[in-house]
């Protein structure tokens, strides 16, 4: 088992995020008799992949959505199937953006570079 520190140290995420994710249903830490939370390798694991959502932009209402469906249990498996695609359409969008804007700028680059260039040898 681990502390509210120790598991944010292991996903790099603060005790604050910690926090808010359990006020909004995101995830649900263990208590030990005096009240302390403590998390097990499944929060572990369960953290890890909502920081790799967050990291990709979801908001925090699809993943309590995703959280919700996933403990209302297997019925649920289509829906939570659609929800994970339309995030992953979301990703692919983005890094498509992202090349074309790579080299778009590679290419000003380029120009700048030899405008430099051609400046200096004057």
């Amino acid at each position: 088992m681990y502390s509210i520190s120790e598991i944010a140290e292991k996903v790099d995420i603060s005790a604050h995020t910690l926090r808010y994710y359990e006020k909004e249903g995101i995830i649900d830490p263990v208590r030990n008799d005096s009240g302390v939370r403590q998390f097990d390798e499944k929060h572990l694991q369960w953290l890890q992949f909502v920081k790799k959502l967050r990291e990709t932009q979801m908001p925090v209402s699809q993943i309590k959505e995703y959280t919700r469906l996933f403990l209302e249990g297997e019925h649920t498996a289509n829906a939570r199937l659609n929800l994970l695609e339309e995030h992953q359409q979301y990703i692919r969008d983005q890094i498509e953006t992202l090349l074309a804007t790579d080299d778009m700028l590679t290419k000003k680059i380029s120009t700048y570079k030899e405008l430099m260039k051609k400046s200096l040898v004057k």
